[in-house]
């Protein structure tokens, strides 16, 4: 019987050092532009039928009301990406974009394929088109004149320049967003990226401040949405289970070690 209390005890422990990793990966990503926090989320193990409820355990007596399952332990069901607003930060940068409400920033990979970010850090490429700190480009392409004086993304996502000579501001194009029914079945990719999958839906794209799609604020980025006081808490709820787990595993160790005592 200890042997099973060692096994069931040993996937608890599991579990706590899976729960701290995603902790871990939350505060070291503290200060990430447009990082959402995660959450590990596990489920119990398949439960052992010692008895089993309705029916009769002899002849001409009732039904039995309650059976006698045994659970086997703890499993990791899921790390959940936590999608909720982070802080906007002004930062002054007029390539700077923080989306306020739903939607996402798209970009091109260097496959081709779209990929999907909350971090509005931009910048500009030797032709002079919006890209992200690592090079890929926002998709609606935007190119920005080399002689532009002034650049302005409006609320709505319509970029401008002032160009020289010019008194009126011209405008460059349309940035838009992305919004999927299931934000937490996209796929992180690292870097702030994201990609679509079957259990996030198709993206839907549209205008910044439409119906569904939040606005555009420039000079601003949306920070990292983790709380460090929740996750240090979190933390500490992480190595006390993990401890309870442990004095468990020790428990069923010195009862395996009394039996095996009392039989010599």
């Amino acid at each position: 019987m200890s042997l099973k209390a060692l096994a069931i005890a040993a996937t608890g422990m599991s579990a706590q050092q899976t729960n701290l990793e995603v902790i871990s990966n939350n505060i070291a990503n503290i200060n990430t532009t447009g990082f959402k926090r995660a959450r590990a989320e596990f489920t119990d193990l398949l439960y052992e039928n010692v008895r089993s409820q309705g029916i009769s355990q002899q002849a001409g007596a009732g039904l039995v009301p309650e059976g006698a399952k045994l659970g086997l332990g703890v499993k990791l069901a899921a790390i959940r990406d936590i999608h909720i607003q982070g802080v906007l930060t002004e930062t002054g940068n007029p390539l700077d974009v923080a989306i306020n409400g739903s939607g996402w920033f798209q970009v091109t990979g260097g496959d081709g394929e779209t990929l999907y970010t909350r971090s509005g850090a931009f910048n500009l490429n030797e032709d002079g088109q919006l890209v992200t700190l690592k090079g890929l480009l926002v998709d609606p392409e935007i190119t920005i004149p080399s002689d532009a004086k002034s650049i302005t993304i409006s609320s709505s996502g319509v970029v401008s320049a002032l160009l020289a000579g010019s008194v009126i501001p011209e405008e460059l194009g349309q940035m838009t967003l992305a919004n999927f029914a299931n934000e937490a079945g996209l796929e992180p990719r690292g870097d702030s990226l994201f990609s679509q999958t079957d259990s996030s839906g198709a993206a839907v794209t549209g205008i910044p401040g439409e119906t569904s799609f939040g606005t555009m604020n420039q000079r601003y980025l949306e920070s990292s949405n983790v709380d460090a006081i929740k996750e240090i808490t979190q933390m500490i709820a992480a190595q006390r289970a993990y401890e309870m787990n442990s004095k468990v595993i020790q428990a069923a160790d010195e009862m395996s070690s009394t039996v095996s005592k009392g039989i010599r």
